[in-house]
């Protein structure tokens, strides 16, 4: 069935709007994925705040070009789906790979984009290793925190120290 100017307009300004608010993207390519398998898949990417969609291969590519995103051309062949980042790729990837090991028959990662940069599915394990947006903040406050926390662990130890010096000072003049 033939799909009308206005709708493949419309569906190359969702594509758009969706590249526009993602940090990077996934190509799988589906097969005989069911309903349920689609919406298990789809409720793992909500909780790592990821989106898919089952894409138009030709109306993707002009979506990626108007929003200048590289355009994997030998990723976006045959019946492929689009896992989106939306801010925490590494997050959604760990999402994707663990679909992918429910659905090894009806679901494989072909690629994907990152940073403007092509990588292919055997990179996959490597961006799904990185840490998240979560750990990186968490990293991040623990060294903000460190060096405030050893300032105060030395002024209490030299505030302990003069204390301990007048102790010893007021014990030998009562000793005397």
């Amino acid at each position: 069935m033939a799909i009308t100017r206005e709708r493949k307009e419309e569906l190359v300004a969702i594509y758009t709007a969706q590249l526009a608010k993602t940090d990077g993207f996934i190509v799988a390519e589906y097969k005989k994925l069911t309903v349920a398998q689609a919406n298990n898949l789809r409720r793992k990417l909500a909780d790592s705040g990821g989106t898919y969609m089952v894409t138009k291969n030709t109306l993707f590519k002009r979506a990626l070009k108007e929003s200048n995103w590289p355009v994997p051309e030998e990723l976006l062949s045959g019946t492929v789906g689009v896992v989106f980042g939306n801010g925490n790729l590494s997050a959604v990837a760990k999402s994707v790979q663990s679909f992918i090991k429910d659905a090894p028959d009806n679901f494989a990662a072909k690629g994907g984009v990152i940073s403007g940069k092509v990588f292919k599915a055997s990179d996959l394990e490597v961006i799904a290793n990185l840490p998240t947006l979560d750990e990186i903040r968490a990293q991040l406050a623990g060294l903000i925190v460190a060096p405030a926390s050893q300032l105060a662990g030395l002024l209490q130890a030299a505030t302990s120290q003069v204390v301990n010096v007048l102790q010893a000072y007021e014990d030998k003049h009562n000793a005397a």
